[in-house]
């Protein structure tokens, strides 16, 4: 009875460390080179939305920057920044406001 019991814990353990409330949201913002015109912030976003984990995207022309919220258990700033350099479009982390 020991051994069901003790592989029921371990399941459940499994099962709670697989389980997204580990998880947490990030919002990043991205300063993203090459947009020269007003159709390269589509093609950043449609990139950046195709990362998995990405939830929300707004990418600005005149800022030359995006703003990506993503779930950090699916999703990294490594990631963003692939998918954009991909695209043709490098993108940087900018330093957190104080």
């Amino acid at each position: 009875m020991k051994t069901i019991s003790h592989w029921i814990v371990v399941g459940t353990l499994f099962l709670a460390a697989q389980s997204p409330a580990f998880a947490a949201l990030r919002t990043v913002e991205l300063s993203v080179s090459n947009m020269y015109c007003s159709v390269c912030p589509i093609t950043v976003k449609k990139a950046l939305q195709n990362v998995p984990g990405v939830k929300k995207v707004e990418v600005s022309y005149a800022k030359k920057e995006a703003r990506v919220t993503f779930d950090d258990a699916q999703a990294s700033v490594a990631k963003l920044e692939d998918a954009t350099f991909e695209a043709g479009y490098p993108a940087k982390l900018k330093p957190a406001k104080k």
